[in-house]
């Protein structure tokens, strides 16, 4: 990366910091993605039972390959028959470590997340013992209409063709409120694939660093 742009991420990553901070979650910095395995390795304790929201981030950063090791006790959504998944989800409210990554992290230390069924903004907000957020810094935004307008525009068409939902982003490659100018944060399709059905927004926090925000100097997920 050219040193001048490395240098406004840099600060931009060290304004979102203090916000987080400030906003009781505990903040870690990874260079690359290969750090990021060292540091969850760190936010972990051997035979901690451990559950993830859908992440292409996560894969990315070999995090599930990391959880599937020996050490942990993984409730692994990709090895349930179908059939078991609600009982995994609600399983994962019980966990020592939640790990997932965000749809956006504002500058004021906002954490924005939303779901199709909201097994994983429910578990964000309340339930498991530590939550790790892992966050590649292209999804630092400004503000909430920033991180609201990410979703619209980048992250819920990219994750429908992931995950092959029919819906009106899929077919068209943006959400229905952007092209009818629709502006309200609930805004979109009436397909029951729709992704964008629970909406969490993530502030100060009672429980200090019981979540834990760790952002990787790398493009990372959607």
């Amino acid at each position: 990366m050219n040193e001048n742009m490395k240098s406004v991420i840099l600060n931009r990553i060290n304004r979102t910091a203090e916000a987080l901070k400030k906003n009781n979650m505990e903040f870690h910095y990874a260079e690359s993605k290969i750090e990021v395995l060292t540091i969850i390795s760190n936010l972990l304790k051997n035979g901690d039972v451990v559950a993830t929201g859908g992440s292409v981030t996560l894969e990315e950063c070999g995090v599930i390959d990391l959880l599937r090791s020996d050490k942990y006790k993984y409730l692994d959504r990709e090895a349930i028959d179908q059939d078991k998944i609600e009982q995994l989800y609600r399983a994962s409210f019980n966990a020592d470590a939640y790990i997932t990554s965000a749809n956006a992290v504002t500058e004021n230390g906002e954490l924005f997340n939303v779901d199709g069924r909201g097994n994983r903004v429910a578990a964000i907000s309340y339930g498991p013992k530590s939550v790790i957020v892992v966050v590649g810094y292209n999804k630092i935004v400004d503000n909430l209409d920033e991180a609201v307008n990410r979703v619209k525009s980048t992250a819920a068409p990219a994750n429908t063709q992931r995950l092959t939902c029919a819906t009106y982003c899929y077919e068209r490659g943006c959400c229905k409120a952007e092209r009818k100018g629709l502006s309200n944060i609930t805004d979109g399709c009436d397909s029951d694939s729709r992704i964008c059905c629970d909406y969490l927004i993530t502030a100060h926090q009672r429980e200090k660093n019981r979540i834990k925000v760790i952002i990787v100097g790398e493009k990372l997920g959607y």
